[in-house]
């Protein structure tokens, strides 16, 4: 991924360096517990732990020969090593060396993403809290429905979160395994003992059965939370970039000191930093379906899977981390217009209460369809004469004739349509 979406930690994990440490660390333990069984001369795992290396630009010139990158790895630590190199791979095939070195890319790459994910949590529950009774009208299909508030949209969205983190606790876990079971899974050269020792020592779990390689359906789980969360994301910015829109402006992402919203024209303070989330989100979503072909190899394996992986790994994770501190720092400075959201309630002239005098007359024993007939000729006189809904529903009389004044009145106390926000937020944050 390009240093513009890139943060240092994730990319490092990454990079080719770290690739080949983390292929390196898995040859050593093999070695290591091979050297316990006396497998190999303890003398000889001594002379692997201590001179164990290699060299990116050496990898590289002997792969033009041998056109496979494994073995070029191997051929640079061996010169390393010396002669003690020749237990090194001992029964082994790359795909122990890959996949188990993948499953500690993988687990450290979950570790960074559920890290944002907390984070997020964090911000999240704040916003709720400060802005529980910050009433605002709520919009279905884009048009004003009832009040809702600022706290519960923040509420939804930490419920959400958590989700997501759970899911990518999960996936996690799922791609935590290695296997270093040979060619075709048989431990037809090291027995499953040696499987097990490796991953206790790597601090994975063994993979109960494979071929050649960790079957993908692991990793197309892994993908699809990393994918889903870039999904919830998106929804997210999609909303603050729909709230800061000039008829709205209820809320606004941060504007920092010195930014610019136009080349041309000085007013804009446009959504960018929302505008990005979502754009990359489209990208992260389209490395799902490459994943979720992966899933299919031919019989015991074949290579297709791995010129797809080496993309679409690195750049989702390394985009969702970078999205996870994006969208939070936005958060962190989220601007909230509080008196231009109570603006924007009125904004209808009342008639977000339209449903609280249908079922008023409901409950007086008028039939429902009659009733809404009653009130959607209410709620279009409103419109069309430019006058409050209240006043007339007050002079209606089919209405007025079922309800008196004091019951209109309680439609429009707009406070009334969230007092169960207490009983609504002890369901989203009580403890897991």
């Amino acid at each position: 991924m390009i240093p513009r979406y890139s943060r240092p930690e994730m990319a490092g994990l990454w990079t080719e360096e770290s690739r080949f440490s983390h292929w390196l660390r898995v040859e050593v333990e093999v070695c290591a517990v091979l050297a316990e069984r006396g497998d190999i001369p303890a003398d000889a795992f001594e002379e692997i732990r201590q001179r164990a290396g290699f060299d990116v630009e050496e990898i590289h010139e002997l792969e033009k020969t041998t056109h496979h990158d494994v073995v070029a790895f191997l051929g640079s630590v061996a010169r390393h090593v010396g002669p003690a190199g020749r237990y090194v791979h001992l029964g082994l095939t790359s795909s122990d060396v890959v996949d188990t070195a993948l499953a500690l890319q993988l687990r450290q790459a979950g570790g960074f993403l559920l890290t944002g994910l907390e984070q997020l949590l964090g911000v999240l529950e704040r916003l709720a809290g400060e802005h529980r009774d910050t009433l605002m009208v709520g919009r279905t299909h884009g048009m004003h429905s009832e009040p809702t508030s600022f706290g519960l949209k923040m509420a939804l969205w930490y419920a959400e979160t958590r989700r997501n983190l759970r899911r990518m606790r999960t996936a996690r876990e799922t791609v935590s395994v290695g296997k270093i079971s040979g060619a075709v899974g048989t431990f037809a050269h090291l027995p499953p003992e040696v499987e097990e020792a490796v991953c206790r020592r790597l601090e994975l779990s063994a993979d109960p059965i494979s071929t050649q390689v960790i079957q993908r359906d692991r990793i197309a789980e892994f993908m699809a939370a990393v994918a889903i969360t870039a999904a919830s994301l998106e929804k997210f910015a999609t909303e603050i970039r729909n709230l800061q829109r000039t008829d709205i402006a209820e809320v606004e992402e941060p504007f920092r000191k010195g930014q610019r919203g136009s080349s041309s024209m000085p007013h804009k303070r446009n959504p960018v930093k929302c505008e990005q989330i979502a754009g990359l989100a489209r990208l992260v979503r389209g490395f799902l379906i490459p994943a979720l072909e992966n899933v299919t190899l031919w019989h015991e394996r074949d290579i297709s899977h791995s010129s797809v992986e080496r993309v679409t790994l690195p750049d989702a994770t390394i985009l969702l981390d970078y999205m996870l501190d994006r969208f939070r720092t936005i958060l962190e400075g989220l601007e909230v217009h509080e008196e231009r959201m109570k603006e924007n309630l009125w904004k209808t002239r009342g008639l977000l209460a339209s449903q609280r005098i249908l079922l008023l007359l409901v409950r007086k024993g008028i039939d429902r369809d009659e009733a809404h007939g009653w009130v959607q000729a209410a709620s279009r006189r409103t419109f069309e004469e430019g006058r409050d809904f209240r006043g007339i529903l007050e002079e209606d009389r089919e209405i007025s004739g079922k309800l008196d004044p004091a019951e209109i009145a309680t439609a429009f106390d707009l406070k009334s349509y969230i007092i169960h926000t207490d009983r609504i937020f002890e369901r989203v944050f009580r403890e897991d």
